[in-house]
C-alpha cells in the first residue's frame, strides 16, 4: 500500500515550517477564546490605523432630503447599502458628494464613521482630535504637491 505522500505525490512537511503552522494556528485560537489585547499602544492621534470617528450629529441632521424622480424611478436606481431600488416620490438622504440612500440605511452608518459607504467622501466629526488630523494630513498632502511641482520644473 503507498502511504499518503506518495498517493499525493508530495513530501512530508519540513518540522521547523510545521512549528510555524502550529504557532500560528496556536495564536488564531487564543484570539478566538478571547485573549485580551492591550491596545494601550495605540497612539490617540493614530488615525491612520483606527476606524474614523461618527459624523457631526448637526451636519447628519442637515443632510437634504431628496425625493426621487420619476426619471430616476425608471432608471432604477439604487440605494447602495441594501440594494434596493428606490421607489418614485419615495424620499431619500442625499450626501453631499451626491449619493443617494434610504435614510434608514445611512444614518446608522453615519453614527460609527463618518464617510460615504460608496466613496470615502468624509463629512465633519465632534472629534477635535480626528479634525486636527485631517488636516494634518492635507497639509502633509500639499507639501507632497509642491514638491513634485518644485521637482518637475527642475527637470523640464
Amino acid at each position: 500500500m503507498t502511504s499518503y505522500f506518495e498517493e499525493h505525490n508530495c513530501e512530508p512537511t519540513n518540522p521547523e515550517e510545521q512549528y510555524r503552522q502550529n504557532a500560528l494556528l496556536e495564536l488564531a485560537r487564543s484570539l478566538m477564546q478571547g485573549l485580551e489585547i492591550d491596545s494601550g499602544s495605540l497612539d490617540a492621534s493614530d488615525w491612520d490605523q483606527r476606524l474614523p470617528p461618527p459624523a457631526a450629529r448637526a451636519v447628519v441632521q442637515s443632510l437634504p432630503l431628496v425625493v426621487i424622480s420619476p426619471q430616476q424611478a425608471d432608471r432604477g436606481v439604487k440605494c447602495p447599502v441594501c440594494l434596493l431600488e428606490f421607489e418614485e416620490q419615495e424620499t431619500v438622504r442625499q450626501m453631499p458628494c451626491e449619493h443617494l440612500f434610504h435614510s434608514s440605511c445611512i444614518l446608522p452608518w453615519l453614527g460609527k464613521t463618518n464617510s460615504c459607504p460608496l466613496c470615502r467622501f468624509e463629512l465633519p466629526t465632534d472629534n477635535p482630535d480626528y479634525e486636527e488630523f485631517k488636516k494634518d494630513k492635507e497639509r502633509r498632502k500639499q507639501r507632497e504637491y509642491r514638491l513634485e511641482d518644485l521637482h518637475g520644473a527642475m527637470y523640464t
